[in-house]
């Protein structure tokens, strides 16, 4: 369908591909992997025609429709959701708008008629712009939407709310169903799972799943790319290479292949160390100069084995933990509601009541909108409880890792200067370590916190926590922007980590690691599950 073919890409000095080629088939759903900056959204922009290949060639077919949904959703105003949604569908529409043109044009006929071969001939147009309006779903676009949006947590009260009144999170999701309604032959999806919360992943990884057209997607959750794809597209060292399977094959494969890579390398270096050690023996000697001169010739030839450079992730584990008590959090009557523009109360959950107990790793879940986050920022004192109370526990040291990392950053701070001024005795040396441990080096540190991207700041605010002992972690969507591999680091320090951890996630292969106890905020109640993640959702769908 879709077919890169000797592609090369570059900017300035900066190579991301040479040579690189891969196809798009009918039906394939494909993960686009590979480290921050290696070119993964300039495929994208390549198969779109943003932007055009240095040399190589990018063929599309030209009835080919394509959706793009990108983390850079434009201006959106002046529709309601749902009208936004359906405007997105702009193939069905220009179809709608022929095929209407065609039957007004039938209609006349019976006053006006047209010659024979011209009505073979609008007939014949007319059935196919019906049959691709039909397969495409014009018919039941509205009702798609309507599905699409509430699958995606924007229900029936919020289909004619001005599209403008949404925050930026709830934006995302718009554009993301416009994408969806579109139905496209090739879904292009740049993590789409960022702004989603856990009901929307398992709806999303549903369609997807059900979808079929070709889908190629990036996507920092392991688990939902392991239901859905089904070839790997790796992007880096410069190259692209392709792997049949999901992302824990393409993790088995990549290994075996880099085995069998550094094997052929070792293999190559001893064969040219002995060349080149007959070559300076027999240099001299004018009796072996056809032979030395033969080999040297030999040598010049070789394409020599290359070893990829191994990719740069974050590298930290946590401080041993002073001690606390062993009651960390008692939680008593909690309730929280918050206050309106027009002074009228939104409750958001009441009667909360429990205890969180030394080493206890407690998973916060619930249905969007069911107060998790509020309920760990009432836990850390960020936010007042309405009713009732939470205590802390003797010694208890907090750490704390808001999903809204200007929370608790100031953007008006340098990397550095963030760190710095919550260690101040700690030197200059220890902080530079500390922050090359979450890949910050060099001029890097004296970046302004308010220029970096989510994921430096997610990096930064994990900093954070790491420059003070802490045994108690709270925390909020702590893998939000952060790359698969940084997600198993941080994911293995949680599991090593000898304090006690409080987090709402919505990755459920972190999850199903790290927890040991569950707490489900359900309609203003707090329910306590004791055992992991997965007899927790084991228990829940028996009922």
């Amino acid at each position: 369908m879709i077919h890169l073919t000797n592609v090369s890409k570059q900017y300035g000095s900066h190579v991301l591909y040479r040579d690189a080629s891969f196809q798009i088939r009918p039906g394939d759903k494909i993960g686009l992997v590979g480290p921050n900056g290696a070119g993964k959204t300039t495929v994208f922009r390549l198969v779109t025609r943003e932007e055009a290949a240095d040399s190589g060639v990018v063929s599309v077919p030209e009835k080919t429709v394509i959706g793009y949904f990108s983390q850079d959703v434009g201006e959106m105003r002046g529709r309601s959701a749902l009208a936004e949604v359906m405007a997105g569908a702009g193939k069905i529409s220009d179809l709608a708008g022929k095929i209407a043109a065609m039957e007004k044009r039938l209609e006349s006929s019976a006053i006006d008629p047209l010659p024979d071969d011209e009505m073979a001939e609008l007939l014949e147009k007319y059935g196919e712009a019906q049959l691709e309006f039909e397969q495409r779903g014009g018919y039941d676009l509205e009702s798609r939407a309507k599905a699409i949006l509430t699958g995606l947590g924007i229900g029936p009260g919020d289909y004619d709310r001005p599209v403008e009144t949404f925050s930026g999170g709830w934006k995302m999701r718009i554009a993301l169903a416009r994408i969806l309604a579109l139905n496209p032959d090739v879904l292009l999806m740049d993590e789409p799972t960022n702004h989603l919360d856990l009901e929307s992943i398992i709806w999303l990884e549903e369609w997807l799943q059900n979808f079929r057209g070709s889908l190629v997607m990036t996507s920092h959750d392991r688990e939902f790319m392991n239901r859905i794809v089904n070839r790997i597209v790796e992007v880096a060292n410069k190259s692209i290479t392709v792997y049949s399977g999901n992302y824990d094959f393409y993790l088995r494969e990549r290994e075996i292949r880099r085995e069998q890579l550094r094997a052929a390398h070792q293999k190559q270096q001893d064969m040219l160390a002995k060349e080149e050690e007959f070559i300076a023996r027999f240099a001299a000697r004018a009796s072996h100069a056809a032979q030395v001169q033969s080999r040297v010739k030999k040598l010049d030839k070789i394409e020599r084995i290359e070893i990829p450079p191994e990719e740069r992730a974050m590298k930290f584990e946590f401080p041993p933990s002073p001690r606390s008590g062993n009651d960390v959090v008692k939680m008593a009557s909690l309730g929280k509601a918050w206050v309106r523009d027009d002074g009228s109360t939104k409750p958001v959950f009441s009667g909360v009541s429990g205890v969180v107990k030394r080493l206890d790793k407690v998973a916060v879940v619930g249905v969007n909108g069911a107060g998790k986050s509020t309920l760990l920022r009432c836990v850390t004192g960020l936010a007042e409880a309405s009713e009732g109370g939470v205590e802390l526990g003797a010694s208890v040291r907090l750490g704390y890792f808001s999903q809204h990392a200007l929370e608790v950053l100031n953007p008006n701070k340098t990397i550095f200067e963030e760190i710095h001024d919550r260690i101040p005795d700690a030197t200059i040396g220890f902080v530079r370590n500390l922050l090359g441990a979450f890949l910050f080096s060099g001029d890097d540190v004296e970046k302004k916190i308010g220029v970096l991207s989510g994921g430096e700041k997610s990096r930064v605010v994990l900093a954070t926590i790491l420059a003070k002992p802490v045994n108690f972690l709270v925390l909020d969507e702590p893998t939000n922007h952060l790359d698969i591999r940084s997600r198993e680091i941080l994911l293995e320090a949680l599991r090593e980590f000898d304090g006690t951890v409080m987090i709402v996630s919505h990755d459920r292969h972190f999850l199903r690691q790290v927890a040991n106890r569950v707490f489900e905020v359900d309609h203003g109640e707090l329910r306590v599950y004791e055992g992991n993640y997965e007899e927790y959702l084991s228990r829940i769908m028996k009922h």
